[in-house]
């Protein structure tokens, strides 16, 4: 009697655990998590988001500060504008430009005065269409050499300088993109819910608050002159608690995956703030952190240099602690008798695959945002090592490399913490969940019949 009874025990509740192994990575954590860990957990969790929605309260700037307008580059009035009409015309009758005395056209200034003077010039009718002189037309000249041609019925960006004579009060500063953009977003959304469904939702509300954390509080604490390093770490660490857990729940999993991040993220803080000081980085290098530290002289550029590498690092961070957490747990799962040692070497061959990809995906989109100025070294035929001491590469090297270690560092960090908080939980795991305690007591079975 007792054959019949122990020969189909074990049986049924196969076909359900592959079947519950292929859920559970989607919709959650695959092993319960006792009441006791749960507790360690957030007595770790919760004294880190209470200190962040503090820092939150205590540095909230309530606004960007005023200052006067220069005029200058993106610290100008500006409005919308269409282009209404677009004739040709002779370049000499429209441009003051003239050739060097000298008749050199061998430099490309000299080339240019020419081009100017024998060309054929675009000269654009452009009516305001926003703002207190909307109606109001100006005429713009575009030199044939210009980067950016106008074209009739072309929708533009106008700079106002009201000091400046009523002729020469508007000009085209720039195209107007905003149909474009907004359907390349809409694309991307639809995409996004398409695929990834209520996750793909959520990971588009946390994107949004990760924008609102930018705009609403990083950006304006900085220019109030709270200390920049101090703002992109309570920034960052709202934006990752709010992303992490919108994303994937409010689970242990979950938690760890905060944990590692956190550790991370301060790794790359130490690293930065040690490198940039002791490399003489000033974080002042190019018109625009030129124009910054002219407007608002107190803001810290270096500081600033040092909370731009925290938050670029982020967004690779979560992705990287999220899936070494989430391959430690599938790894238990599969495998409920492997200890912390095992799943933590199990684990760590998986990041070691992620981290060759990881590392080289950000080193070639920092590459891939200073090509230009790569391309200018290039053409002036500058050695390696002077290439790599100017401050405008060394940023970027300092910025690639402190971001790489945190990433690298992230993997053994977080596979480690999950490995001994999922393999402490195990003893939890068989009487939390009737729907797991049957295949722990089948595999028990086993193990006696072996």
């Amino acid at each position: 009697m007792t054959s019949p009874q122990s020969d189909p025990a074990p049986q049924p509740p196969q076909p359900p655990q592959g079947h519950l192994h292929g859920h559970t990575h989607s919709h959650g954590p695959a092993a319960p998590v006792s009441k006791h860990l749960r507790k360690v957990i957030a007595a770790v969790v919760i004294p880190f988001a209470t200190a962040v929605v503090v820092g939150l309260i205590a540095f909230w700037p309530g606004g960007v500060p005023d200052h006067e307008r220069t005029g200058v580059g993106f610290d100008r009035q500006t409005q919308d504008g269409k282009v209404v009409q677009v004739v040709k015309v002779d370049c000499a009758d429209v441009n003051a430009a003239q050739v060097p005395p000298t008749g050199d056209t061998s430099t490309p200034s000299g080339r240019e005065a020419v081009n100017e003077q024998e060309g054929e010039c675009a000269k654009a009718t452009v009516e305001v269409t926003s703002g207190d002189d909307k109606g109001r037309t100006f005429v713009e000249v575009v030199q044939p050499d210009a980067p950016r041609q106008l074209r009739e019925g072309q929708g533009v960006v106008v700079a106002y300088a009201p000091d400046a004579p009523r002729d020469l009060q508007y000009s085209v500063t720039d195209v107007n993109r905003k149909i474009p953009m907004t359907l390349l977003a809409a694309i991307f959304a639809l995409a996004v819910i398409a695929v990834g469904r209520m996750r793909g939702v959520m990971a588009l509300v946390a994107l949004a608050v990760s924008f609102a954390v930018l705009t609403l509080f990083i950006l304006p604490a900085i220019l109030q002159g709270s200390n920049p390093l101090v703002v992109a770490v309570i920034g960052a660490s709202a934006i990752m608690l709010a992303a992490l857990y919108m994303c994937h729940g409010v689970t242990a999993r979950t938690s760890v995956a905060v944990v590692g991040t956190l550790i991370s993220l301060l790794l790359i803080g130490l690293l930065g703030s040690l490198f940039i000081g002791w490399a003489d980085l000033s974080g002042n290098t190019d018109d625009n952190t030129g124009l910054i530290h002219g407007l608002y002289p107190d803001i810290d550029m270096s500081g600033l240099l040092l909370a731009g590498v925290i938050i670029g690092s982020l967004g690779v961070l979560d992705d990287v602690t999220v899936t070494q957490t989430s391959a430690v747990w599938e790894l238990h799962q599969a495998d409920p008798r492997m200890g912390w040692r095992g799943l933590y070497r199990a684990g760590i061959r998986i990041g070691r695959d992620h981290i060759a990809s990881v590392v080289n995906t950000l080193v070639l989109a920092y590459a891939g945002a200073a090509l230009p100025l790569l391309l200018l070294f290039s053409i002036a035929q500058s050695s390696v090592g002077t290439v790599a001491n100017s401050e405008l590469v060394a940023e970027e090297i300092v910025r690639t490399l402190v971001g790489s270690i945190g990433l690298v560092a992230s993997v053994p960090v977080t596979t480690v913490l999950a490995a001994l908080v999922v393999s402490a939980d195990r003893p939890g795991a068989s009487t939390s969940s009737s729907t797991a305690a049957a295949p722990a007591r089948t595999g028990r079975g086993r193990r006696r019949k072996a």
